[in-house]
């Protein structure tokens, strides 16, 4: 009976995680946003450029710092938590629940848009270019262009600094760090992050004319701003 019991009990929490992990639906998808129109192809793996670019991550691997390794490493966590730094103590998941539900939105969005072109893509990691990199950040082997993680960074950098203009100049400086943190963590290449900005750019253009996006964007903007102390702008 015990048994039962505890194979029911790990059903349902199984079933209620797949239920919470579907909630979260993407603004848009690749259906919309082709980044296979907009972007150009990577370059050739042979290609002085690449050769360059691999240079540059074999010479931070040997010159990053402890404290750079560390950043980089936090910043593999793909939320908007990652901008606490510079929202201030009150910029928590806990405190603002339908600021956590709209940018869970924004993640799956990210997905949705870049991972289909990844697979097109599917320009090799550094580490799987050369056995010489030793990346300080969790191992991917998903196509590196554009990088994911800069495209969602970018987005959400643009989407926190168009609620809270007053911060825009610290928002976007650490969206920056937090794709530039994909080349010092020895997983991405500098042309991959480049892409990734793009990616966010556009992508973040695109949603911001939806209405399912302005119709959660102006609560979650009003959340933000009044656990912040700053006024409706």
């Amino acid at each position: 009976m015990r048994r039962f019991l505890s194979l029911l009990t790990a059903f349902v929490f199984v079933g209620l995680t797949a239920a919470y992990a579907s909630d979260a639906k993407p603004f848009s998808d690749n259906k919309e946003i082709d980044l296979l129109t907009i972007l150009p192809p990577p370059p050739a793996n042979d290609s002085q450029q690449t050769k360059a670019e691999l240079g540059e991550i074999l010479t931070l691997q040997v010159t990053r710092t402890p404290e750079m390794v560390a950043r980089a490493q936090a910043d593999a966590e793909e939320d908007v938590w990652r901008f606490a730094d510079v929202m201030g103590p009150e910029f928590n998941k806990d405190k603002l629940p339908k600021l956590a539900a709209f940018f869970d939105r924004i993640v799956e969005t990210e997905g949705a848009v870049v991972d289909p072109a990844k697979d097109v893509f599917k320009r090799p990691r550094p580490h799987q270019l050369s056995d010489l990199v030793k990346p300080a950040v969790k191992l991917s082997n998903s196509g590196a262009w554009p990088s994911g993680h800069t495209t969602l960074g970018t987005l959400m950098g643009i989407v926190l600094s168009d609620m809270v203009p007053e911060k825009k100049a610290e928002i976007m400086a650490r969206a920056w760090e937090y794709g530039n943190n994909r080349i010092v963590g020895g997983i991405h290449y500098r042309s991959d992050v480049e892409m990734g900005r793009i990616s966010g750019s556009v992508i973040a253009a695109t949603i911001m004319k939806h209405d399912d996006f302005k119709a959660e964007y102006e609560p979650a903007k009003a959340e933000l701003r009044a656990s912040l102390g700053l006024g409706g702008a």
